[in-house]
């Protein structure tokens, strides 16, 4: 098991890697830490999210919040929550949306770890330090991992990747329209205009 932090490997030796149980325990002791572990089972300790980026997710939070509590076909989480994926990493997305019928699958005690459910909607923002090529790598893992739509979102550039379920890719190079969240959110539109105000 390997520590990446900003960059820098820590080697732990060969045979130490955490269970599930284990790290879920492991982040509750170090609460100050924004902990996700990769496919490889690397930990990688994350920045805090930056005022502006933070402000980002918050208005895509928001907005999917209220589509959801219309509808009432899921949940919604913020860049806190953690996954246990299939390829056992575990990873926590921007913001991210799982269906009633994934989540009513879990027990109470798969609820309150990192629960081992892909969400089927996930929003990636990048912030200024973030690598591009590492976040659209990251969203490749998303896709194999089970999210049916994913949306990279790159302020600075005032692009917005979208990665579906079939495999297509469409690149968004406007700020001037609006996202559809199609059969997986159906109804849900976000405004890209509200990011240019941040």
């Amino acid at each position: 098991m390997n520590l990446l932090e900003n960059g820098h490997i820590l080697k732990f030796p060969e045979h130490l890697t955490f269970t599930d149980d284990e790290l879920f325990a492991f982040c509750q002791k170090n609460p100050e830490l924004n902990i996700e572990r990769d496919k490889h089972l690397n930990l990688i300790i994350m920045s805090p999210t930056g005022s502006l980026t933070g402000n980002i997710n918050s208005k895509i939070l928001i907005r999917l919040g209220i589509w959801n509590d219309e509808m009432n076909s899921g949940r919604v989480f913020d860049s806190s929550t953690g996954f246990t994926l299939p390829d056992r990493s575990m990873r926590s997305p921007d913001v991210s949306w799982v269906s009633n019928e994934q989540w009513d699958k879990l027990t109470l005690d798969q609820k309150m770890k990192f629960a081992p459910v892909c969400p089927e909607f996930v929003v990636e923002v990048k912030s200024p330090s973030d690598s591009l090529k590492e976040l659209k790598n990251k969203m490749t893992e998303w896709m194999a991992n089970g999210v049916r739509l994913a949306w990279l979102i790159d302020t600075e550039e005032h692009k917005v990747n979208i990665y579906n379920k079939n495999g297509s890719r469409q690149v968004i190079e406007s700020f001037d329209t609006k996202l559809g969240g199609g059969d997986v959110l159906p109804g849900f539109q976000f405004d890209l205009s509200l990011l240019k105000e941040v």
